[in-house]
């Protein structure tokens, strides 16, 4: 094929992984030089970030060349020809997946995950797979097996977990396409930390199968589980969402996705709901001065905005039930420790289950009042690494000690009823550190809060916080 345009291959550290697939499908650039510009990025910056953590340079330029020579006969596939990563924790026939568990050090899958196949079937280059903490258990990505990623807008800070190395190769330039998962977060709060792009999708929209430490059987879908993409802009989520969504297995022979359309195609045909304040989650003045600002850039540009409704669930009592289900989840598969949670009873999880259904209800007595939900994915920005024992430590927010994992009431809010969530970055603390916003909408309407970031994107000029390089 022709030489490939050299201002394709200049952007690419900032070039959104829409634009990179058009410019394979009219041929401004090669796959095969695509690769090399990612290859190139990472061996210049990965040795001081340590996100892509477990590589396949090999497979990834053969890859490509066959993405070249299906371009060449006319082929046109979602992902064509676009080099990625992915998060460790996915299987991906021929490298290791160990959950950042020392025990699990060596084992390879021998076979990818459903998503990482659906990523591979849609024409995407797999460069390699992106760090994580321990049993995927911590808002920081370093481990015994990998060490530490560092967060690429200040190396002494988190780049976020558990989908920190996703976070961080994207926001380093290193990819334009991620793929995460999230129980806790785990999209939402790296994406919040690192000033990218994350969606969390409805609960079972995504197969996770192949998502799962070695040694566990991955074919069940997790309670608040889910995997999804990470990218520089929200089209690029819809993007790979349109890859990843539908049912797999036995189910994928009776059913099919059909998600709603978004609600609206303006900002300002949107009805907003903003929740500053958790009862049991402190947030930071800067996560809540960023929230307010954006508030009243949306009512400038048109949209209904509130502050407060009588249907909003009680956020207190979700979280309750939420983390009691929660400890049970992520203890399957981890090693065993003195002092975990103590097991529940199977009438207490079923409770647990029917509380969920019970919150969700609400949630869509709600979204007949509002488009949107507006909230903080965590009560801080990006904090300084930590090193002490995870029962010891804490967070400081506005000069206050909080419990550490006391932040996982904000991502809750979206986790336990399993409503789509997706967190696009707004603003920027006076020490450059971005800001994100969580955007949570009705269940099995992820087009609503992916095209909700999508007009906020173009039309309060998100992409100007964005990393520049």
């Amino acid at each position: 094929m022709p030489a490939s345009d050299l201002s394709v291959l200049e952007s690419y550290p900032t070039a959104t992984a829409t634009e990179l697939v058009e410019a394979l499908a009219v041929g401004k650039v090669s796959a095969a030089d695509l690769a090399e510009a990612a290859i190139a990025r990472i061996e210049a910056l990965d040795g001081a970030i340590n996100a892509v953590v477990a590589r396949d340079f090999a497979g990834a330029r053969a890859a490509a060349r066959a993405a070249d020579e299906a371009l060449a006969r006319g082929e046109r596939r979602p992902l064509l020809g676009l080099p990625m990563t992915v998060k460790e924790a996915h299987h991906t026939v021929g490298m290791p997946t160990t959950w950042g568990l020392k025990s699990s050090e060596g084992w390879v899958a021998e076979a990818d995950s459903v998503g990482v196949e659906r990523l591979k079937a849609a024409g995407a280059v797999i460069l390699g797979k992106t760090n994580v903490p321990p049993h995927l258990g911590d808002w920081q990505s370093n481990n015994p097996v990998y060490g530490r990623t560092l967060n690429p807008h200040d190396h002494a800070r988190s780049p976020g977990g558990s989908s920190g190395g996703s976070s961080a190769a994207l926001a380093a330039g290193m990819v334009p396409l991620e793929f995460g998962s999230d129980i806790g977060g785990s999209i939402r709060v790296p994406a919040h930390f690192c000033g990218v792009f994350g969606h969390k999708p409805s609960w079972g929209l995504v197969p996770t199968a192949g998502h799962s430490p070695p040694g566990m059987v991955g074919g069940a879908e997790v309670p608040f589980g889910v995997v999804g993409p990470m990218a520089r802009s929200a089209a690029d989520l819809e993007l790979a969402l349109n890859v990843l969504a539908g049912p797999a297995g036995i189910e994928a022979k009776a059913l099919r996705v059909e998600l709603p359309p978004a609600r609206a195609a303006r900002l300002s045909d949107y009805r907003v709901l903003v929740v500053d304040r958790h009862p049991l989650a402190r947030t930071g003045r800067d996560v809540l001065s960023a929230l307010h600002g954006l508030a009243d850039r949306l009512e400038a540009a048109g949209a209904k905005v509130s502050r407060r409704s009588d249907k909003l669930p009680n956020l207190a009592a979700a979280h309750g039930f939420y983390m009691n289900l929660l400890g049970v989840i992520m203890n399957m598969g981890a090693p065993k420790r003195e002092g975990g949670p103590p097991p529940l009873t199977a009438e207490e999880w079923v409770i647990g289950l029917h509380a969920r259904e019970n919150f969700r209800n609400q949630w869509e007595a709600l979204f007949e009042d509002f488009d949107v939900v507006l909230a903080p994915p965590f009560g801080t920005a990006a904090f300084p690494h930590e090193d002490r024992p995870q029962g010891e430590r804490t967070l400081t927010i506005d000069g206050e000690e909080v419990p550490y994992f006391s932040q996982l009431a904000w991502p809750g809010v979206a986790t336990f009823p399993g409503l789509p969530a997706t967190c696009a970055p707004i603003a920027r603390t006076h020490e450059g550190l971005p800001l994100g916003v969580q955007i949570i909408g009705g269940y099995w309407e992820d087009r609503t809060t992916i095209g909700f970031a999508g007009l906020m994107e173009r039309e309060l000029d998100l992409r100007a916080i964005l990393p520049s390089s």
